[in-house]
């Protein structure tokens, strides 16, 4: 048990899908190639990261709470 982390997050939420894209992202940046060892992996995934960080990259999220109520009407009920 010490060797895990517990992160709580929503079970719900768009956070998934930004996960998503940027595992995405990683896939198509860093991981379209073969790669020895874990180590190397590692250090790949660190430089990418850093990277990723220093420009400030983030995810244009589309999916507004109008959207929501529209397509998923019986979750995300009108405003009165």
């Amino acid at each position: 048990m010490r060797r895990l982390e517990f992160h709580h997050t929503p079970t719900h939420a768009s956070w998934l899908n930004m996960v998503e894209i940027e595992l995405s992202v990683l896939s198509r940046q860093c991981l379209e190639r073969r790669i020895p060892d874990a180590e190397r992996l590692a250090r790949e995934i660190g430089a990418w990261e850093q990277k990723r960080n220093e420009e400030g990259a983030t995810v244009q999220w589309r999916f507004t709470a109008s959207d929501a109520r529209e397509k998923l009407a019986r979750l995300y009920p009108a405003q009165p």
